[in-house]
């Protein structure tokens, strides 16, 4: 599943809709709407993410917000280390060769460190769930994990 799928899955359960009525809603089919969920798609058209705006009346920050997890949720993704220390292109064949293997506070651990590295968290904004890393980060720190 992506960040999105996630979000959407979620958004339809707290509204209590099942795939088929926001499909129809949407005029998409129920089984590319089941794909766009389960992270068996590649991210949604801009389009496509603006009606499901509509259809949940999103507005402001969650509306940047599922716009941004579209973004991110590409399942199949390419990184291109031309150009880049060989140190760069290993990190990004040891990430592809092991994430199926990273358990959630793993994960949490290496968008922290992304984060902190480029200096993310403090140009923009931060979503609930970058609010929720930045907290665990904070423990992590505490507890001298990090």
């Amino acid at each position: 599943m992506t960040p999105f799928g996630e979000k959407l899955r979620a958004m339809r359960a707290d509204r209590g809709i099942t795939q088929g009525e926001l499909a129809d809603a949407l005029r998409v089919s129920s089984a590319y709407l089941s794909a766009l969920e389960h992270g068996k798609r590649g991210r949604p058209t801009y389009d496509l993410v603006q009606r499901i705006i509509g259809y949940f009346n999103v507005i402001w920050d969650d509306a940047e917000e599922l716009q941004r997890l579209a973004a991110l949720s590409d399942p199949r993704v390419t990184i291109d280390t031309a150009g880049l220390p060989p140190k760069a292109t290993l990190v990004a064949n040891e990430m592809a060769e092991r994430i199926a293997y990273l358990d959630d506070a793993t994960l949490d651990r290496a968008l922290v460190l992304l984060e902190v590295g480029t200096g993310k968290e403090s140009r923009r904004k931060l979503t609930r769930r970058e609010r929720l890393i930045k907290s665990r980060r904070e423990k992590l720190q505490a507890r001298g994990e990090l």
